[in-house]
């Protein structure tokens, strides 16, 4: 019995979380996506201002 408690105490899961070598690399375009965005809000203003009788 000793010696089952023994080899199963023995073979615990262990988890080990290790920090990487190199940094993570994230690239992110987003001043493309806010040009784009800010494009958009001035075309939507402009036609606003020209038709302002819409809604």
């Amino acid at each position: 019995m000793v010696v089952v408690m023994l080899f199963i105490s023995a073979c615990t899961p262990r988890v080990e979380v290790a920090v990487p070598n190199e940094p993570i690399t994230i690239n992110l375009n987003v001043k493309i996506d806010h040009e784009i965005r800010i494009k958009v809000d001035k075309e939507i203003d402009e036609l606003f201002d020209e038709n302002s009788d819409l809604f």
